[in-house]
């Protein structure tokens, strides 16, 4: 887990070394660069495997220059392939076998790979620079591609350092509707993000970029699986079995986050069979109704890992907030990550990397907000006309859900209400909130033969695991250098869950039935009999307690000026529904305290940390 940076223009080696220390925080073990003719490549490295210094980057093999970020998880098994085609090596990391894959079997080496990375090689003897980013998104990439220049980085205040960059209106619109900027776009009009599980080759001497798709879900459901329950079970216990094993590999302290949930006590219950001696690590909230770190413990103390309970308070989690924006470089509104940086703040004391249960709910069905999409289905069976005369009738309700219900029927199809439920409903303060739909995924729900079900999980597969998940965890636990893998997310274990019937996976209101079989060959069944609860923030609370009179400095009416896309003197009207305790507005309250904190760092200027920095030869 690392950062990577390059670039054709002709930097200083001053300004390579402030690009590079930005984000130092994601490498701290070394920081180095190289300054070819063609193209400059620097990386700052945390050292997982191989943790001698001849792997340190940029790496060197043959022809070839790499930087890399992230993990080949099946490197062993490819390497020894390798070998016996008669390629050697010289190191025992995973960076190499990048290289020796590249070498033997050119852009079809991605298919080979099992990881999360986003690399770029540059090849001397083709003169390109060859460069994927991992199929689930789990690690990032942006790049700026203008006239005869390209360059690129681990996260975007990177490309910022230097260069003047132009704020994208319709980032920040899509950025209320999904609390974060979707991909292939940023928050800066000059910035892209290269797309998951896609590719690219910029050509050194023309100066031209191609990218391509190597990797996406099949929506086809033509692979559809044909064996029994117990079979199916079966095979999804040895795929998480062998996900978590080879995850295991680091020649550093390993550890389980363990939130007492389904997923992460399946990998910490598996871990645990792998390992004789896990540690664990849970988050514990003081508010009632917000701390589930007793069952973390309960969970625990079963298997016999070595817990440890991290408290979250509003003192710490405002530090946290006053920086928030240094580590998430662009506006990102998923209040999770604050919990999520303080279990990674506190786990990089005892280990450096860290398995997580993310991905089980999108690939299974688990999200609460599927049970309601499926009743919501059998009213979007009415005409229009007629869901919107329900809508009038109740929309004058008292009663908030109501109100929703209201808004929710009027809209013309259940695909359009499914993406307006991550913005909310009632946007009454975003300006021209219609613009802030992305549609490149509207394909999802033209497949005809899939439950509106399959339909959802699939586009959360590619949208919110994506675009919220994994830029939460990457950010949250690189900005204190931990590694965090998600056993769940390997492409095996998603083309799987893909190709079972629904009923595998929701049943009668049973959400995540095969996954709970599963884990229940390890763990007993009553550790789980409640209901499912969300890594969430007590932000409903702070914001009319604790952190009130920090909401209203920050929320001033010239401050609400300053953010652009929004219905100042509506936006006013639901703050004071929160404090007064009338609606909970907490969300788009959050929403709007990162843009105006990140918009404030934006004018302010960043300030550079400086770091060792040596040029590799």
């Amino acid at each position: 887990m690392c950062g990577i940076y390059g670039s054709t223009i002709n930097f200083s080696d001053d300004v390579i070394r402030q690009k590079l220390a930005i984000v130092n925080f994601r490498g701290p073990d070394y920081s180095g660069f190289i300054h070819t003719p063609d193209v400059i490549l620097g990386h700052n490295r945390l050292a997982i495997i191989d943790l001698d210094h001849r792997s340190d980057q940029p790496f060197t093999y043959l022809h070839l220059r790499i930087v890399f970020n992230g993990e080949i998880y099946n490197y062993r098994q490819l390497k020894a392939r390798l070998e016996k085609d008669g390629y050697s090596f010289r190191t025992s990391s995973d960076t190499e076998v990048i290289c020796a894959a590249y070498l033997a079997y050119g852009e079809s080496c991605l298919t080979h790979f099992n990881g999360m990375f986003s690399f770029v090689i540059y090849d001397e003897a083709k003169k390109i620079l060859f460069g994927a980013r991992d199929r689930m998104g789990k690690k990032p990439f942006y790049y700026c591609h203008k006239g005869q220049s390209f360059e690129f980085a681990s996260q975007p205040s990177q490309l910022k350092l230097d260069r003047t960059f132009t704020l994208d209106q319709q980032a920040v619109k899509e950025y209320f509707i999904w609390g974060y900027v979707p991909e292939p776009a940023s928050i800066w009009q000059e910035v892209k993000q290269l797309p998951a599980g896609h590719s690219f080759t910029y050509n050194l001497s023309s100066c031209t970029l191609n990218i391509k798709k190597y990797w996406d879900l099949d929506y086809s459901r033509e692979n559809k699986f044909s064996g029994s329950y117990e079979d199916a079970k079966f095979l999804l216990n040895e795929l998480i079995n062998d996900s978590v094993g080879i995850r295991m590999n680091a020649d550093v302290p390993l550890g389980v986050f363990l939130s007492g949930g389904i997923d992460s006590s399946l990998i910490a219950a598996i871990a645990s069979r792998k390992a004789a001696h896990i540690k664990t690590f849970s988050i514990q909230f003081n508010e009632k109704g917000f701390d589930e770190s007793k069952y973390a413990r309960l969970v625990a103390k079963h298997l016999g890992t070595e817990h440890h309970s991290i408290e979250c308070n509003y003192h710490e989690g405002i530090e946290l907030i006053n920086n928030f924006s240094s580590y998430y470089d662009e506006p990102f509104a998923d209040s999770s990550a604050i919990p999520t940086m303080l279990l990674s703040k506190h786990t990089r004391k005892h280990v450096t990397v860290a398995l997580s249960g993310d991905g089980g709910d999108e690939a299974f069905i688990g999200y609460t907000r599927y049970k309601r999409i499926k009743m919501m289905n059998t009213l979007f069976l009415l005409p229009l006309p007629i869901r919107q005369l329900i809508g009038s009738l109740i929309r004058f309700s008292p009663n908030y859900i109501l109100k929703l219900i209201a808004i929710g029927v009027s809209i013309r199809d259940i695909e359009s209400l499914y993406i307006k439920m991550f913005g909310g409903l009632e946007n009454s303060w975003i300006l021209d909130p219609e613009k802030g739909m992305n549609n490149q995924f509207s394909h999802i729900f033209n497949v005809s033969n899939k439950s509106i079900l399959e339909k959802v999980s699939d586009l959360d597969i590619k949208t919110y695991l994506n675009g919220d998940i994994n830029t939460k965890v990457d950010r949250a636990s690189m900005a204190f250098s931990l590694e965090s893998r998600a056993p769940l997310m390997d492409y095996r274990i998603i083309e799987f869950s893909r190709s079972l019937s629904t009923h595998y996976k929701y049943s009668f209101g049973n959400q995540k039935r095969i996954l709970k079989d599963v884990l229940y060959q390890y763990l007993p069944s009553e550790l789980f009999n409640r209901p499912k609860a969300g890594f969430t923030m007590p932000f409903r609370e702070w914001f009319r307690a604790e952190l009130k009179e920090y909401v209203l400095d920050n929320l001033s009416k010239s401050e609400l000026q300053k953010i652009p896309g929004i219905n100042v003197e509506r936006t006013q009207e639901i703050i004071q529904e929160h404090m007064s305790g009338k609606w909970n507005r907490y969300p788009q309250i959050w929403k709007l305290l990162v843009l105006s904190q990140w918009l404030k760092k934006q004018n302010e200027g960043r300030p550079v940390i400086q770091a060792p920095l040596v040029p590799s030869l």
